[in-house]
C-alpha cells in the first residue's frame, strides 16, 4: 500500500509540474524509506525535466543511496557525474555502489579520486576487500586508515577478521587481535565474536573457547560460532555439551544453533536424537532441512533421506542443489531408479538441472541404477564438466561392463584437457579388469606419475586383482612385495579374493594369516579361507579356521538382497520366510528351478562348503537372497518389459550367476543384479561382466 501512494504521489507531481524544493525532499525520503528504486527513478527523470537544481547534496545523495543500495551502478554513476555539489556522504554513496557489486578495481579508483574521506570510506574499502577475498589487502587500508588521521573502528575490523577467516589466514587474524588489544574496543561483543570466529574456522578450536569463555557479554552469535567450530572440527560431544551449557544460559538457540546441533548428533551417530531436535524447531529453513536429509543420507538411513525430502517439498521449501544432490546420492545408494527418476523430474520442473553438482549426482545415480545410457544423456548435454562427473561416467562405464568404453572416455578427458585424479584411474583399472587388458591396465598405473601423483593403494589392490585373476596369483605376490606402501588390509583382502577365484590355498593361507592380525574381529577372511579348504575336501582345516574365528569373536554379518518393485523395497536373506507372500514366492521359485533345469542349469552345489548330502546342498542353494527377490518381482510383474532390478549386500555366488544368466533366457528379460563388487546385466543367457566378478 504504500508503494502504491508513493506511486500515486509522484503521478501527481507530473500533473502539476514544477514541486519545491521542500516537496521534492519529502517525496526522496519516502522513496528511500519505502525502497522503491523505480519510483525514485521517476522523482529524479521529474526534477530533470523541470530543470531543478538543489541548493545542496541532500536530495542527490539519497537517491545515489538508494542506487548504490538497490546496485543500480550506472544510474548511480551518473548522478554522480551530474551533480554540482558532491560531499564526503556523495563519495561514499558511489563507493557503496562499487561495493556492492564486488568491483574491487573500480572501487580502488574512486576511493583514490576522493578529495576527502571519513571513516566510512575507509570501512567501505576494508568491507569490500574482506568479502571478495582481500584479507591482506583490507589489513593494508587499516594502516592506510590510521595514517589517514583516522581511527579504525569497530566496524572496520569486525570486517578484517571475517575476511581472515574467510580466508582461514590466522597470521593476520592474530595481528588484528593485537591491534583491538591496544585499541581498547576488545569488549565488543561483536569484535570478540569476530576474534573467536577466526581462531575457530582456523582449527585452533582450543584459543577460540578461552577467548569465548572470557567474554562478559554473550549473544547468540558467541554461542553459534563455537558450537559450528567444534562441529567442523568433529568435536561432536562437545558441541552438545555446549548446546546444553546455551540452554542453560538462558539463551534461545536459533535455526543456526539447530542445524549445528542436528550435525553433531549425526557426527556421533545419535540419528534419533537429531530427529526428536529437527521435529522441535517450529519454522525449518532450507539449511535445516538440508543438515537432516543429509545426516540421513551418511548414517545409512537413505529411505528416510527420501521421505524427509518429500515433506520438505509438501513444506514449500525450495531446496538447494546441495540437498537435491543428497538426495540423489541416496537414490544411487539404494539403486532406486524409480525414485531416482521421479527426483530428476523435480529437478528439471526446479529449472536446476543445469547445476554441475545436480547434474553429476544424476550421472553417477544412474550409472549405480545400470542405466548408463541415461547416465550418458545428461553427461552429453552438462555445459560443463568436472573431475567428478568424469569420474562418475568412467567408473559407470567399467562397473557396468563397459569397459572400453570407459577407456575412451578416459581419452576423451585428456584431450579436454580435464586433470584426472586418484579416483579417475581407479575407474580405468577397473575397466582394464573388465576386459582382461594386463598391458594396458601396467600402462595406465605408470602413466599415474606422469600426471603429478602416487600410486594408492587403491590402484595397487586394482593391479593385485588384474595380474592374479587374468596371469599368475604369484605374480600378484610379487606386485605387492614391490609396492612402496606397506600392504594395508585392502590389499591383503584384494589377494585372497583372487586367491579364493583361483584356488590357491597357499597364498590365500599368506593373505588370511595378514588379515587375522590386522583386524581379528573380522569374519569376512574366516570364512573365505573356510571355504577354500572345504572346496578342496580339507575338512580339519575347516574346524580350525572355524574355531580361530569363534576364539576372536569374529562375528558374521547377514547377506541379503533387495528389489524395488512398485516404488516399495522388498529385502530377503537366504531362505528367507519372514515376506507376507513367502509360500507364492517359494512356489514360483521352485516352478522356476524346474523349468531352467529343463534348458541346461545345473545346480552347482559344489559350492555348499559343508559336509552334508547332496539333498541338502541342493536346499541349500536353491533360496538364496536374489533368488527370492527375483522370484518375488516376477509374481509382481509377469509381463513386464522393463528390467528387473536387483541388488546384493556381498558378491553374488557361482551358482546363482549362472541361474541369473539362465533365467534372462527364459523370461526373456534383461536381470540387473548390483553384487558388491560390480554390476551384472543378464540379457539371452550372457552377463556383462563375461563371468570375471
Amino acid at each position: 500500500m504504500a508503494k502504491q501512494n508513493l506511486r500515486q504521489a509522484i503521478d501527481f507531481l507530473y500533473s502539476h509540474g514544477l514541486a519545491t524544493s521542500d516537496s521534492y525532499t519529502r517525496h526522496v525520503l519516502q522513496c528511500v524509506r519505502a525502497n522503491d528504486f523505480v519510483q525514485a527513478k521517476r522523482l529524479q527523470s521529474h526534477m530533470q525535466l523541470h530543470l531543478f537544481q538543489p541548493k545542496d547534496s541532500f536530495i542527490h545523495n539519497q537517491l545515489l543511496h538508494l542506487y548504490a543500495k538497490s546496485g543500480k551502478l550506472s544510474y548511480a554513476q551518473n548522478l554522480f557525474d551530474n551533480m554540482t555539489h558532491r560531499d564526503v556522504y556523495s563519495w561514499n554513496a558511489l563507493l557503496s555502489a562499487y561495493a556492492k557489486l564486488g568491483l574491487v578495481e573500480d572501487l580502488c579508483t574512486v576511493f583514490d579520486q576522493m578529495p576527502f574521506r571519513d571513516s566510512v570510506s575507509y570501512n567501505t574499502l576494508i568491507a569490500c576487500f574482506a568479502t571478495n577475498g582481500h584479507a591482506g589487502k583490507a589489513l593494508r587500508v587499516i594502516v592506510r586508515m590510521q595514517e589517514g588521521g583516522f581511527q579504525p573502528t569497530q566496524y572496520s575490523y569486525v570486517n578484517a577478521l571475517q575476511a581472515c577467516s574467510k580466508l582461514l589466514d590466522l597470521k593476520h587474524g592474530k595481528q588484528i587481535h593485537g591491534r583491538v588489544v591496544v585499541s581498547g574496543c576488545g569488549d565488543n561483543t561483536f569484535v570478540w565474536n569476530a576474534i573467536a570466529d577466526v581462531y575457530a574456522k582456523c582449527g585452533d578450536i582450543h584459543r577460540a573457547r578461552w577467548l569465548f569463555d572470557g567474554m562478559t557479554h554473550k549473544n547468540v552469535v558467541s554461542w553459534n560460532l563455537m558450537i559450528s567450530g567444534y562441529v567442523k572440527l568433529g568435536y561432536h560431544d562437545e558441541c552438545i555439551r555446549l548446546f546444553n551449557k546455551m540452554k542453560l544460559s538462558g539463551l534461545k538457540p536459533d535455526r543456526v544453533t539447530a542445524s549445528n546441533v542436528i550435525n553433531a548428533y549425526f557426527q556421533g551417530g545419535h540419528v534419533d536424537d537429531a530427529r526428536r531436535m529437527f521435529s522441535e524447531i517450529p519454522k525449518k529453513d532450507e539449511i535445516c532441512w538440508t543438515t537432516m536429509i543429509v545426516g540421513y543420507a551418511q548414517n545409512g538411513r537413505e529411505e528416510d533421506a527420501l521421505m524427509l525430502f518429500i515433506d520438505m517439498l509438501r513444506g514449500d521449501v525450495r531446496p538447494d542443489s546441495y540437498t537435491i544432490s543428497s538426495v540423489v546420492s541416496s537414490c544411487a545408494k539404494l539403486a532406486s531408479l524409480c525414485h531416482g527418476q521421479v527426483v530428476h523430474g523435480k529437478v528439471i520442473a526446479m529449472g536446476v538441472d543445469h547445476s554441475m553438482l545436480v547434474s553429476s549426482a544424476l550421472v553417477d545415480m544412474y550409472c549405480k541404477c545400470g542405466v548408463t545410457l541415461d547416465a550418458w544423456s545428461i553427461f552429453e548435454t552438462m555445459p560443463a564438466r568436472n573431475v567428478i562427473t568424469w569420474n562418475s561416467m568412467i567408473q559407470g562405464y567399467a562397473q557396468n561392463g563397459q569397459p572400453h568404453e570407459a577407456l575412451a572416455l578416459y581419452e576423451r578427458m585428456l584431450q579436454e584437457n580435464t586433470k584426472p585424479d586418484s579416483i579417475t584411474f581407479v575407474g580405468v583399472l577397473s575397466a582394464c579388469i573388465s576386459a582382461d587388458m594386463v598391458t594396458e591396465g601396467q600402462e595406465y598405473l605408470n602413466s599415474i606419475s606422469e600426471h603429478g601423483m602416487t600410486p594408492t593403494l587403491d590402484h595397487y589392490a586394482c593391479m593385485i586383482t588384474l595380474v592374479g585373476r587374468s596371469g599368475s596369483v604369484d605374480k600378484a605376490v610379487d606386485l605387492i612385495k614391490s609396492m612402496p606402501h606397506e600392504p594395508d588390509y585392502l590389499i591383503w583382502s584384494t589377494l585372497l579374493s583372487v586367491c579364493a577365484k583361483k584356488g590357491d590355498i597357499k597364498n590365500a593361507e599368506l593373505a588370511a594369516g595378514h588379515l587375522f592380525e590386522l583386524d581379528p574381529s573380522n569374519a569376512g577372511p574366516y570364512i573365505m579361507l573356510s571355504n577354500l579348504y572345504a572346496a578342496c575336501q580339507r575338512w580339519e582345516e575347516v574346524g580350525a579356521v572355524r574355531s580361530l574365528m569363534k576364539k576372536n569373536n569374529a562375528k558374521k554379518f547377514a547377506a541379503y538382497s533387495w528389489v524395488d518393485v512398485e516404488s516399495e523395497v522388498h529385502k530377503f536373506v537366504s531362505e528367507d520366510r519372514t515376506h507376507p507372500e513367502v509360500e507364492k514366492i517359494y512356489d514360483k521359485l521352485n516352478r522356476l528351478i524346474s523349468e531352467l533345469q529343463r534348458i541346461g542349469y545345473n545346480p552347482d552345489t559344489n559350492i555348499v562348503l559343508h559336509n552334508v548330502g547332496q539333498e541338502e546342498k541342493f536346499k541349500s542353494i536353491s533360496y538364496h537372497s536374489e533368488k527370492l527377490a527375483l522370484a518375488f518381482a516376477l509374481i509382481r510383474k509377469p509381463n513386464g518389459i522393463a528390467p528387473i532390478r536387483i541388488i546384493k549386500n556381498i558378491r553374488v555366488c557361482d551358482d546363482c550367476h549362472a541361474f541369473m544368466k539362465f533365467a534372462s533366457v527364459h523370461i526373456g528379460r534383461t536381470i540387473i543384479l548390483r553384487d558388491s563388487n560390480k554390476f551384472h546385466h543378464f540379457s539371452g543367457g550372457k552377463c556383462s561382466c563375461k563371468d570375471h566378478w
